[in-house]
């Protein structure tokens, strides 16, 4: 049975005639190459938080001090990463989480299309945002068989926010991840300092550009009239959502309804008794709001108040397969990669992107192997400690 480490065996295997890796393998490597290839606009955009990008350090900086303890003499000659969400069988906890710039990512735009290819080669999902360059229904198409998650920032204006919602459900997406804490932009000094903010230049807002409630807003096509576009695309991002918006949110839909952004147990139990399908642990990789506690160090909390009842996903700050079984450890049931990804992106394309999934899943894979984990709910049981 084919297991995930086995990637490293055939990178080792074809070092012996010569051949290395087309692309580093480790994040620092990545992100170096990445950064290397991007205009410094696509740079700062991406690799930008919020403030003085503290909360987004700490994001990433937080797994060093969570611990786990390894058990021997455990058959781990095989293990067993999957698992399933709505239904759906996964081969793995992974998902790629959602980013509004996967479409400039890519020397030829289509980023979002390659995070989707990559997607139907590795069976990992792909959260694919409101905001990309492709039209949501091509990219859920290039996801292949592979189940994939449409992210909502959800508009002003309800008819576009239906229309949007109900294209998505058409499209075959599994669920509808409801980004709660970006109904305005956090203050980026990155982005600030240079005046780029990619979607008032008209990038990645095809999802609007090509819906049918959001284009009969406008005296006139956004092929003619681009500026009146984006214009209009500006008054009327980010709907202030509040726990009463959570009926109208489900007359839109049967697709199950996850909420991102919590970060408050409360919070986790007043979704629940509202009806969400999923909690999603995140605080935006540090993007939106500086100040903040690392999302790793409020995860089990989290977890405790929803007591496995819904799915429980989680991103922010995850750089590796490690941090991924560290998240597993701590409570999720789902963990989003997000930068990572989107520096394979830049590197080489939906081949590039599939290599950084690869690597995180080899990684997380020989780490349960060599610690006496050969399931995730061994490593649930396992747990993390503080150290």
């Amino acid at each position: 049975m084919p297991q995930y480490g086995d990637y490293q065996n055939a990178i080792y295997f074809a070092g012996l005639s010569g051949i290395v890796p087309d692309w580093p393998v480790d994040h620092a490597g990545l992100r170096a190459h990445a950064e290397a290839r991007w205009p410094p606009s696509v740079r700062d955009y991406v690799q930008g938080g919020c403030g003085d990008e503290r909360t987004q350090d700490v994001n990433a900086t937080a797994f060093a001090h969570w611990g786990m303890v390894p058990r021997m003499m455990v058959d781990t000659a095989t293990r067993d990463l999957s698992t399933t969400l709505f239904g759906r069988a996964l081969p793995s906890p992974l998902f790629m989480a959602p980013i509004g710039v996967n479409g400039i990512c890519t020397d030829d735009g289509h980023g979002d299309l390659a995070a989707a290819q990559a997607s139907a080669a590795t069976g990992v999902p792909f959260c694919a945002s409101t905001l990309a360059n492709d039209p949501l229904e091509a990219v859920r198409a290039a996801c292949g068989e592979v189940p994939a998650l449409f992210q909502l920032y959800t508009s002003r204006n309800p008819d576009v926010a239906a229309s949007i919602v109900a294209r998505a459900e058409a499209a075959g997406y599994a669920a509808l991840v409801v980004t709660l804490d970006t109904w305005v932009t956090g203050w980026r000094p990155r982005d600030l300092n240079t005046g780029n903010f990619p979607q008032l230049r008209g990038q990645v807002l095809a999802n609007y550009f090509s819906d049918p409630a959001f284009r009969a807003l406008l005296p006139r096509p956004p092929e003619e009239d681009p500026q009146a576009a984006v214009a209009t695309w500006a008054a009327t991002f980010g709907r202030v959502l509040t726990w009463d918006d959570m009926a109208w949110l489900r007359s839109l839909t049967t697709m199950p309804i996850v909420l991102k952004g919590i970060c408050h147990p409360d919070d986790a139990r007043r979704a629940l008794d509202c009806g969400a399908d999923g909690i999603y642990v995140s605080n935006h990789g540090g993007r939106q709001a500086n100040g903040g506690i690392a999302a790793i160090d409020l995860l089990p909390e989290i977890a405790d108040a929803v007591r496995g009842r819904v799915p429980l996903l989680f991103d922010s700050g995850v750089r590796s397969g490690t941090d991924l079984v560290k998240a597993i450890a701590l409570g999720a049931d789902f963990v989003g990669l997000g930068r990572p990804y989107c520096y394979g992106l830049a590197v080489g394309g939906a081949a590039g992107c599939a290599h950084v999934l690869k690597c995180v899943l080899a990684e997380a894979d020989l780490l349960m192997a060599v610690n006496g984990w050969p399931t995730l709910a061994a490593v649930r049981a396992a747990g993390a400690r503080r150290v």
